[in-house]
């Protein structure tokens, strides 16, 4: 009886290996007769009203504000603080304070610069006295480890109001892994 099993076994799977797959094609042609594809039916076009343009001497929305003409047209004051419109800018006026990152200092006897990479991959130095950042940031102190800004800060009414900022140097890892 064990000697016919493994018979048994092979003859049932060599008669599942034939080539007759008429049933299988017989059954996939009365599915696909059968099915009929649904259409959307075409959506109604909507009537299209043309208007001029007349925004045209408007500013453009697909241009970013320029941080000088938003200043422009805050009404200035008079005896209240606010910056020098005639003041010449610095070159590191046209980045906002975290697109600039301090690198290093350079030191002489008379004078400390810190160096200053921007996000236009450029390296700058900048002292006491000279500018950096989009409200008017005046340098006033630079260590080994950061630099301290008086910034100007609007306060919507007119005026103005000063405040202390640092840009301080990343940490050696963290300079490390940013560059």
């Amino acid at each position: 009886m064990m000697r016919l099993a493994p018979l048994v076994l092979l003859i049932l799977l060599l008669s599942g290996c034939n080539d007759d797959t008429a049933e299988q094609k017989e059954y996939i042609d009365r599915v696909q007769a059968s099915a009929t594809p649904y259409i959307d039916p075409i959506p109604e076009m909507m009537n299209f009203e043309h208007f001029p343009y007349q925004a045209s001497e408007l500013r453009s929305p697909f241009v970013a504000p320029q941080p000088e003409v938003i200043e422009n047209r805050l009404v200035q004051i008079k005896n209240c603080l606010h910056p020098d419109p005639e003041r010449m800018r610095d070159p590191l006026e046209k980045f906002p304070l975290d697109n600039l990152v301090m690198k290093g200092i350079i030191a002489t006897n008379i004078t400390t610069w810190a160096l200053i990479k921007a996000a236009d991959q450029g390296l700058y130095r900048v002292k006491e006295g000279q500018y950096m950042g989009l409200y008017h940031g005046e340098v006033v102190g630079v260590h080994s480890d950061r630099i301290e800004l008086m910034e100007l800060i609007p306060d919507g009414s007119g005026c103005w109001k000063e405040r202390l900022t640092t840009v301080e140097m990343p940490e050696a890892g963290e300079m490390g892994a940013s560059e």
